[in-house]
């Protein structure tokens, strides 16, 4: 096999994937298109053996507009050495399986394309990375102490809750009347550390995700949630609508991808309210593009690839 014209991609199930709204099946669909093969696999497929990483990867073509949009031609013990492009594209949460998936793919690091780069990942918590920025941010802590919980609340009165490791939307809670200290204390028992944040009431008119490539801001969406939600993520029922950003959302989003391109991170999506970063650097696994080729009629799948057949 010519390793110019392979990729591999460390994902989610085949099975899982809503070719609609997913990133990763435009991307993989636009890959296709420049003659690559494209060998899918999961985390638990990863071995390393000999001084090799290999994955039990399967290799699958791509159908656009059908309704069976795959066909596996085969399944292999590919050798990770021989490939162009690694494609890190699991879902959350971020969690040891996905940890230990960056420790195996950073010894491939200097010989094979990987997006985004493994260590990279490692090292950038999605929620609090975002304390390089805290100026452009609304009043923003970090803790699991209940006391400085309580405290920051009756300084900001209405306040949300993050798991500085969750994803989609997943067990955020607002706070706008009574402090119960009892739920408190059960969340961050099962969370741990969180991120505390004072609301921003101008999220019921959406947030504008940012889509940024190898250092540049490539475009973005605004998510509306859904009537008496605080949460825009797609997956929590919001929807996306066309935009544009304005100076000062565009100079932030510039800041944070100059930033991220010094670390290393190819491709990224962040979250903007009301002129404000709100504290969602997305490394793991970006997602919108779908919804933006739709809105915008742009398919950054093609700026995406032509971006990364430039790394050096």
């Amino acid at each position: 096999m010519s390793k110019k014209k392979i990729i591999a991609i460390q994902a989610d199930p085949l099975n899982s994937i809503n070719i609609k709204t997913d990133t990763t099946f435009l991307l993989a669909l636009e890959a296709q298109r420049r003659l690559y093969k494209i060998y899918w696999y999961q985390t638990k497929d990863l071995s390393f053996i000999k001084g090799k990483v290999y994955a039990t990867a399967e290799e699958v073509i791509f159908f656009e507009n059908k309704k069976k949009f795959c066909k596996i031609l085969k399944k292999i013990k590919l050798d990770l050495s021989i490939v162009k492009f690694i494609l890190i594209r699991q879902n959350p949460p971020f969690n040891m399986d996905y940890i230990t998936s960056t420790l195996y793919l950073e010894s491939l690091s200097k010989k094979v394309k990987i997006i985004n780069n493994p260590i990279a990942i490692r090292n950038i918590s999605e929620k609090f990375y975002s304390v390089n920025f805290l100026k452009f941010m609304p009043p923003t802590i970090f803790t699991k102490d209940l006391t400085v919980i309580m405290n920051f609340f009756k300084k900001n009165k209405r306040i949300v809750i993050k798991p500085i490791h969750g994803y989609s939307g997943k067990d955020i809670i607002f706070i706008n009347r009574k402090f119960n200290i009892n739920k408190i204390k059960r969340y961050i028992g099962k969370i741990g550390h969180v991120m505390v944040q004072k609301f921003l009431p101008r999220v019921k008119y959406g947030d504008k995700r940012v889509f940024i490539l190898n250092g540049s801001v490539k475009g973005a969406i605004k998510r509306i949630p859904v009537k008496g939600s605080i949460l825009s993520n797609i997956s929590q029922g919001g929807t996306a609508i066309k935009t544009e950003l304005n100076k000062k959302e565009y100079y932030l989003a510039n800041l944070v991808a100059k930033k991220l391109k010094q670390q290393n991170i190819f491709f990224a999506g962040i979250d903007l309210i009301s002129n404000y970063l709100i504290g969602d650097i997305n490394v793991t696994s970006p997602t919108g593009l779908p919804q933006y080729k739709d809105l915008s009629g742009i398919n950054l799948a093609i700026n995406f690839w032509n971006e990364a057949e430039r790394l050096k």
